[in-house]
């Protein structure tokens, strides 16, 4: 059993998933480290995420992120994923409940529309919001894309630079005047194009995911830590725009090439926190606390740690910081990005 580090701190878990991908997984090639990852949790469904925020932290609400499960058959393309929002709506009016406890699991839903409809997508938006009027809170099309397939696979955008395309660009000015936000996940040399972006559409709240992902395998492996300096110089950059804020997590992933991912046995929270804060705390000095959050992105960090684990890392990386600044991090920035009452 892991000891939790300050245990009555209230956590809002701005990211994680929902899926039964256990057909998915029987039909992809088992060699992809992601895959070995996500493969630990094949079926992740409300139990298992009760079991994950019951693990001892004070998790008192969550946000769902769109990862592909359940969409909706017999219906337009550009439709199909609101099913997805459909399903987790019921998920959450369960949790709603009180029958599973005081925690709030999937009071905001993040959903998936495809942004290169451009000013198509206002009635798939719009879909989204009557699945979920009361949850909907965001939209996530991610474009992680690089040069070498392997580090990807199947989870490669199908174009690179798709942040600039203006298409691309109409789609998210439609999330903006639907009220939502914008989530994106993408590499950590895509960053200049998402501050291009982020420019170029003020009025959107953007939420990059996973401290934009550094790479360390497949044609960047080793070169991780060379790269950080060219990382931290994009993330300063991408703070300069007012209208992002920045998911501190991810890097139990794969892509990142840290020795901790799938080891046997498994890390330390004080290991993972001393391989992580090179990369988390650049972010919250650039961003600010008011404009981070703390994210487990379960099931898929599965692969480096547990639930427990990963938040007393977290807790670990920010002892030194003040109390209205940890309030911040571990709940106020996501419960003002998301507006979540809770």
């Amino acid at each position: 059993m892991t000891a939790i580090i300050d245990p009555d701190r209230p956590i809002i878990d701005p990211h994680h998933h929902l899926w039964d991908i256990r057909q998915t997984l029987a039909q992809m090639p088992p060699d992809h480290p992601f895959l070995r990852a996500v493969g630990l949790s094949p079926l992740y469904l409300l139990p298992e995420l009760l079991a994950d925020l019951g693990a001892g932290h004070n998790v008192v609400a969550s946000v769902f992120v769109e990862c592909g499960a359940y969409y909706r058959a017999g219906v337009p393309a550009a439709l199909r994923p609101v099913g997805e929002t459909e399903f987790v709506n019921g998920v959450a009016a369960m949790a709603a409940s009180g029958l599973y406890g005081p925690a709030r699991p999937c009071a905001g839903i993040v959903a998936h529309a495809d942004l290169m409809l451009g000013d198509a997508v206002a009635p798939v938006l719009a879909a989204h919001q009557a699945a979920a009027p009361e949850r909907l809170r965001g939209i996530r099309h991610s474009v992680a894309w690089d040069a070498d397939p392997s580090v990807l696979g199947f989870l490669q955008s199908p174009r690179p630079q798709l942040l600039a395309d203006p298409a691309f660009r109409a789609g998210l000015a439609q999330v903006a005047a639907a009220g939502l936000s914008y989530d994106v996940w993408l590499l950590a040399p895509q960053l200049p194009d998402l501050v291009a972006a982020a420019r170029a559409v003020p009025d959107l709240t953007i939420i990059c995911d996973h401290v934009a992902t550094p790479l360390g395998i497949g044609a960047h492996a080793g070169r991780r830590d060379a790269s950080h300096a060219d990382w931290l110089a994009n993330i300063r950059a991408l703070a300069a725009c007012p209208n992002v804020v920045m998911k501190l997590g991810g890097l139990a992933m794969a892509f990142g090439g840290f020795d901790e991912f799938m080891a046997d046995p498994m890390a330390s929270a004080a290991q993972l926190a001393q391989s992580w804060r090179p990369w988390i705390e650049p972010c919250i000095e650039a961003f600010g606390p008011d404009r981070c959050m703390f994210e487990s992105n379960f099931p898929v960090d599965r692969g480096t740690c547990d639930y427990a684990t990963l938040w007393n890392a977290f807790k670990l990386i920010a002892a030194g910081a003040s109390e209205a600044d940890k309030t911040a991090l571990f709940s106020g920035t996501a419960a003002r990005v998301y507006r979540l009452s809770v």
